[in-house]
């Protein structure tokens, strides 16, 4: 009896270790996109953005062996959608087979060439929010405080001196704004308000990372095993995922090993198992051979018809890898981005480069030059330049959509040309001496270059590009002082 009661009392403990690691994981996510580092290491492991990676793979087989795990334990959107759904109620809400038609449209674009993960994917969803919206918001926020606390208070010391520990580290990259930010932020808080119909609406219904964890968990070893239930229905009412059905059974690809059933069991009959060595070879037997009539009658799965229904649709959505297939370069893209139908089909959308672009440059498009192209960056000068001596959006970028340069590689590559507006620039419309574009020109030998032109008597220094030397960096753009024109701009 004393063995068991260890059992149960460790199987207990499992739920507050489960809220440490989505806590300490959620934490790692935060860090590590603050950091001016690589983020490829939380996105290998996710399947949606590299399936054949040895990362994702080794993931894949965990869920075999444990089931749903990285749904419970690890996903930073998961957690964040648990702290939000607190209070909320957990209800049977069936449709669960839509997140396997996200994934089949996934699939079927991926095939026909074109990249829609992104849209979908909790990892890229959650760094996206977190690059775009709560990193700015509580830079902006903490800096406040600080020069407020330092001004009304006269706290210079220490307190001034910690303050600028911190601007050399946390408040290192100043972040001011992100266009249409509103809308990342909108659709967040979106996927989390969806609790309020039931506890973890997106992660039965909506998301396409956990149908291919479901998948394979509904083969997983790990099972749940009750023992003596008295039919207090208690873990159906608290099951976030409502895996558990009246008859004590168990959706067993939809149980996200929460621990929750065991937590809440007054009896505590429940407890996760593996079956012993002798029981594997049947169980697989058994579980690997369903026939087509129980594929169909299953609440949950895909029938025939459904799939069929999937292929229109994706045949009718072919007009989305049109626009991509037809996008032209008419934006300013980071450095090193050649190719634009490459670059939407690489690039997921994360906003990492975004974030820690030095300049506060580069920005989300929304429907520029198509909605294929929609939250990708792009840089916009009047906002920031490209910084001659930086790299570190293709440092940071996890997919390659930005290659990685070295710096002397980096200060090669054309983003685009500048050309001058003779009507705007001053020198040229009103004859008055202006070379701030010349002065802030980068590059050693200067792309924009002056010649003298005299004007009643008078010198003036009139300039232009060089385009064999110009980079497009934006930064004359972004110091010209005509308003509300500049007189120079950067065309892709």
């Amino acid at each position: 009896m004393y063995p068991r009661q260890c059992i149960n009392s460790f199987m207990k403990k499992l739920v507050l270790i489960r809220r440490f690691s989505q806590t300490l994981f959620l934490l790692l996510f935060i860090y590590i996109l603050w950091l001016t580092t690589n983020t490829a290491v939380f996105f290998k492991i996710d399947p949606l953005v590299s399936i054949f990676s040895f990362s994702a793979l080794t993931m894949l087989v965990l869920t075999f062996i444990a089931g749903r795990f990285f749904c419970g334990w690890i996903c930073p959107l998961g957690a964040i959608i648990d702290i939000c759904g607190i209070k909320a109620k957990s209800r049977d809400f069936g449709f669960r087979q839509v997140k396997y038609y996200i994934l089949g449209f996934i699939v079927i674009f991926a095939f026909l060439g074109i990249q829609i993960a992104w849209i979908f994917d909790p990892l890229v969803i959650t760094a996206r929010f977190i690059s775009l919206n709560f990193i700015p918001f509580f830079t902006i926020v903490l800096d406040k405080l600080f020069i407020f606390l330092i001004k009304s208070f006269n706290f210079y010391t220490p307190l001034y001196d910690f303050y600028r520990l911190l601007k050399s580290s946390i408040l290192g990259v100043k972040i001011y704004y992100f266009q249409h930010s509103f809308i990342t932020l909108s659709f967040f808080i979106i996927i989390c308000g969806l609790v309020s119909i039931t506890k973890r609406f997106w992660c039965r219904i909506l998301c396409p990372l956990g149908a291919i964890y479901a998948l394979i968990a509904k083969f997983s070893i790990l099972r749940r095993h009750v023992d003596k239930c008295m039919h207090c229905m208690k873990c159906n009412v608290d099951c976030r995922m409502s895996a558990i059905k009246e008859d004590s059974s168990y959706r067993k690809e939809e149980c996200i090993l929460c621990m929750d059933c065991i937590y809440g069991c007054p009896d505590r009959a429940t407890k996760f198992t593996w079956p012993a060595k002798k029981n594997l070879q049947s169980k697989f037997f058994l579980i690997s051979r369903p026939t087509g009539r129980e594929i169909c009658k299953a609440k949950d799965s895909i029938s025939r018809g459904d799939f069929l229904f999937l292929m229109a649709s994706s045949f009718l959505l072919l007009g989305f890898k049109s626009m991509a297939d037809g996008a032209k370069k008419r934006l300013i893209r980071p450095p090193g981005v050649t190719s634009e139908r490459e670059f939407l089909n690489k690039c997921i959308r994360c906003g990492n480069c975004m974030k820690i672009c030095p300049t506060n440059g580069l920005q989300p498009v929304i429907f520029e030059p198509s909605l294929a192209g929609i939250w990708t960056p792009h840089l916009i000068p009047e906002i920031g330049y490209c910084e001659y001596n930086c790299n570190l959006c293709g440092n940071v970028c996890p997919t390659g959509a930005i290659p990685k340069l070295n710096l002397a590689q980096k200060k090669e590559q054309k983003l685009g040309l500048a050309y001058i507006d003779k009507n705007i620039c001053i020198p040229w419309s009103q004859n008055k001496e202006c070379i701030v574009c010349e002065e802030h020109c980068p590059v050693p030998t200067k792309a924009i270059k002056t010649y003298d032109e005299v004007f009643e008597g008078k010198k003036i220094k009139k300039p232009y590009v060089d385009a064999s030397l110009c980079v497009g960096c934006g930064i004359c753009q972004n110091k010209c002082p005509t308003r509300p024109l500049r007189a120079i701009k950067v065309q892709p």
